[in-house]
């Protein structure tokens, strides 16, 4: 078997007929539940500067850090690119803003993609149709959180949303058919386990992923990192991250369960190590991806081996 799982790179050889990269882009978005709309703080394990630690010159203007990319080691590596519209909720401001931020990250020839991470909060039909209209030149996608179908954790987490509010940016997206792509973590405050099982919550959230119209998946681990909610109840101990063993537990039941049309975009995420405080184990990626391989390779695992579709 080749491939135990439908993996991204994979899956963009297949789209665009060759290796495909993304150009990771800080527009210059907040969120809702920073600026008081609906909360303030926002997740508990969010950083300072919403998981866009790892984007280059993050201080430039969109175009600029377009063309910096280009102008780079990194542009040599591919033909064919996708920006991605990584940081905080990229869907967040008006439309007119919008358009403006989307069109100033589009002025190379080899972009043959548009990517926007957001909440299902900041999702509205015309918001939408403004994606849609991208559609007849680049592929599209949109990223939304779900962290877990658990409302009751997502509270836990200052998570602002609803897992039904969710399920209708989802309906959303597929009414103008554009990609959707759910972020899963493992390990939040909350989840029930027993030992070696596999917390309920984790099981909901796939069950939910598979009752969907969902084209991706991004799966991580919680893990601490310095300046948030979740740091602080690390330090007082009223958290402690799951272990290796535990996340490949979770990994490999995610793995098996998910429906076997979904490209996994992400098993494990980046951690910036400057800021990580815990668990350690999740400053080495390989670890993770290495590990996932040899679990599945050695148990005759794939994805969907217990899903009937």
């Amino acid at each position: 078997m080749k491939n135990r799982y439908n993996k991204l790179n994979e899956y963009y050889k297949e789209k665009f007929g060759e290796r495909t990269l993304k150009i990771c882009i800080d527009g210059g978005f907040t969120c809702p539940n920073r600026d008081g709309t609906c909360g303030t703080g926002g997740c508990i394990f969010c950083s300072e500067k919403g998981s866009g630690e790892l984007i280059k010159q993050s201080s430039e203007s969109i175009s600029k850090q377009v063309k910096d990319y280009f102008n780079s080691y990194r542009a040599k590596r591919a033909n064919k690119f996708i920006v991605y519209f990584q940081n905080f909720s990229n869907t967040y401001d008006t439309l007119e803003n919008l358009k403006k931020k989307y069109d100033s990250s589009l002025i190379d020839d080899r972009i043959v993609g548009l990517s926007i991470a957001t909440r299902p909060d900041c999702i509205n039909e015309e918001i939408v149709e403004l994606i849609k209209s991208y559609s007849d030149r680049y592929y599209v996608c949109v990223e939304l959180g779900i962290q877990t179908a658990s409302n009751e954790i997502g509270a836990m987490i200052n998570r602002g949303y609803t897992t039904e509010k969710f399920t209708e940016a989802v309906k959303l997206l597929n009414k103008y058919k554009i990609d959707a792509i759910a972020h899963i973590m493992c390990g939040l405050p909350g989840e029930e386990r027993d030992g070696k099982n596999v917390p309920k919550q984790i099981k909901e959230t796939v069950n939910l992923i598979n009752s969907l119209d969902i084209q991706g998946v991004k799966i991580h681990s919680t893990y601490v990192v310095k300046n948030t909610k979740l740091a602080e109840m690390y330090e007082n101990g009223e958290y402690m991250p799951m272990e290796l063993d535990e996340y490949f537990e979770d990994l490999t039941y995610i793995i098996t369960h998910l429906n076997p049309n979904v490209i996994v975009h992400r098993i494990c995420a980046d951690a910036p190590k400057d800021i990580l405080i815990a668990p350690e184990w999740n400053a080495h990626k390989k670890w993770v991806l290495n590990g996932l391989e040899k679990i599945l390779e050695e148990n005759d695992l794939w994805q969907g081996k217990f899903t009937s579709f």
